[in-house]
């Protein structure tokens, strides 16, 4: 593994042992910034060593802001040096800097106690991770757990996505966070989730479903009623699309579908609560066709 192998932000957080907060607030401090490439964000294999220093040097005790002031004055001192932090071995005794390059120290601020750094050990632990991290099936394994557990639906939508940056065609990881999503109120990002798992499946029947129920609620009826007819032709047992192509129908003042949709979902589902809707709407709509051929 070279020093110009490339690791995203997700990847450094689990190598590194950091969060997405940290990264973001040592890159506003200037500790440690992400490079950029076509608009993506990435960190090379001397950036793991700096933010693994940070890391380091922050749980000895010294403070972010500290050290910010400590390598501003080191980069004057050492100001051909492109990553100070991947060169230099930074010395602390949890409240001092020293700064040690080429055999000779420098004390940008002040330092006495030498903490050793050795770049082996995490160039092991990348190593390691690169060959047995989790793979997109224990991802989403993990989501599942937490999907199951109803209060951590967080956790849940980032194990999904953990799954899906390892497997962009895991559709049950699809199909599952786009629902989630969708009981938070995100119907855009719900909408995303169940047009990937379309064009993972395009015969997939919950997905049809999915997304045209959503649609329906952003108002965009014509192609709602399309996605719940493909539901209804892939799964003609299928309750609820049924019963939602009946209501988009009747949206769209389209009665002699609306009906046969309607009698479809009394039909399959007789004991559901939502029975009683149905009878009245299609009751209503046999009342409807009479007096309109009277």
């Amino acid at each position: 593994m070279g020093a110009m192998d490339r690791f995203s932000p997700e990847d450094v957080q689990r190598i590194v042992g950091l969060t997405g907060k940290q990264l973001d607030y040592w890159d506003r401090l200037r500790l440690v910034s992400p490079q950029k490439d076509l608009g993506k964000r990435y960190y090379d294999f001397r950036d793991l060593i700096g933010l693994r220093t940070v890391k380091q040097l922050v749980e000895e005790g010294v403070p972010a802001g500290r050290l910010r002031h400590a390598l501003a004055a080191l980069r004057e001192k050492l100001s051909h040096l492109e990553t100070p932090l991947a060169e230099l071995r930074i010395l602390s005794d949890g409240k001092d800097i020293l700064i040690e390059h080429d055999g000779a120290r420098l004390e940008p601020l002040s330092g006495q106690f030498a903490l050793n750094f050795e770049t082996s050990e995490l160039r092991e632990r990348v190593s390691v991770i690169a060959k047995r991290g989790p793979d997109a099936d224990e991802w989403l394994a993990t989501a599942l757990e937490y999907d199951a557990g109803g209060q951590t639906r967080a956790e849940a939508i980032e194990a999904y996505d953990r799954a899906l940056f390892i497997d962009p065609q895991k559709l049950d990881a699809l199909l599952n966070c786009g629902t989630l999503c969708y009981e938070e109120g995100n119907l855009k990002k719900a909408a995303e989730y169940f047009g990937r798992a379309l064009r993972v499946d395009p015969e997939n029947a919950l997905a049809h479903f999915n997304l045209g129920s959503v649609l329906e609620e952003v108002g965009r009826l014509e192609a709602a009623r399309l996605h719940l007819r493909n539901a209804v032709r892939l799964a003609p047992g299928y309750p609820d699309a049924h019963y939602n192509l009946a209501f988009v129908c009747e949206k769209l003042a389209a009665h002699n579908e609306a009906r046969r949709h309607w009698e479809a979902y009394i039909k399959l589902d007789p004991a559901s609560p939502w029975c009683g809707y149905a009878r009245q709407r299609l009751a209503s709509s046999k009342m409807g066709k009479s007096a309109s051929t009277s």
